[in-house]
């Protein structure tokens, strides 16, 4: 296979008007790059360049070349360039899991604001109470209500915020069935609870 760099070194003599000027623009001497394109024309069975003491000129073939000699430069810079702004500018899918009750009273708040910021992601969201297998799922991100933040050595955790419980009661449920003032009065009293897998 050919040395992607021979023929970029090709098409810089050439764009250039000759040997001393590329190799001033690359940083290599004359004498080298002079012996890399002789090397090219041996290795392709065929002379690209008409040299003489004072110019340089294409052949036919060397004509076609340089054209496919150019376009391999511009596609290694597209691909570089597609590398730096992924590296820059967060693009994807993001697959997000999280409880039903931080999907209603978080994200859906946050989430506008993501995405106005980072235009290229695409969220998917898992909203689920079940425990969700982040590894095998598939899931990038999973948000999560517990009372411990370990983890396995697999995830990373971090704590994203303390939440409280609170016990509440409607004026006219305690109307109707009185003010509990101990534990031991809240058994007699009607109520709803959320239960969830710790996930």
């Amino acid at each position: 296979m050919q040395d992607l760099n021979d023929m970029l070194y090709f098409a810089e003599v050439v764009e250039r008007g000759g040997f001393a000027a590329a190799g001033r623009a690359l940083g290599i001497p004359k004498s080298r790059l002079s012996r890399r394109v002789s090397e090219l024309e041996s290795q392709l069975g065929v002379r690209l360049l008409h040299r003489t003491t004072r110019k340089l000129s294409l052949t036919d073939v060397g004509e076609a070349y340089l054209r496919h000699c150019q376009a391999v430069r511009e596609s290694a810079q597209a691909a570089a360039d597609a590398v730096a702004q992924v590296q820059t500018e967060p693009r994807g899918t993001l697959r997000v899991s999280c409880p039903v009750t931080i999907a209603q009273s978080v994200l859906g708040q946050l989430m506008p604001d993501f995405l106005a910021r980072y235009p290229l992601v695409r969220v998917e969201m898992l909203v689920s109470n079940r425990v969700v297998n982040l590894v095998e799922e598939g899931v990038d991100v999973g948000l999560r209500v517990r009372e411990s933040v370990e983890g396995s050595a697999s995830m990373v955790v971090k704590r994203l915020d303390r939440t409280r419980q609170v016990l509440v009661a409607s004026p006219d449920l305690l109307a109707r069935q009185g003010t509990p003032r101990t534990l031991a009065d809240l058994a007699r009293i009607d109520s709803v609870a959320m239960a969830a897998a710790d996930g």
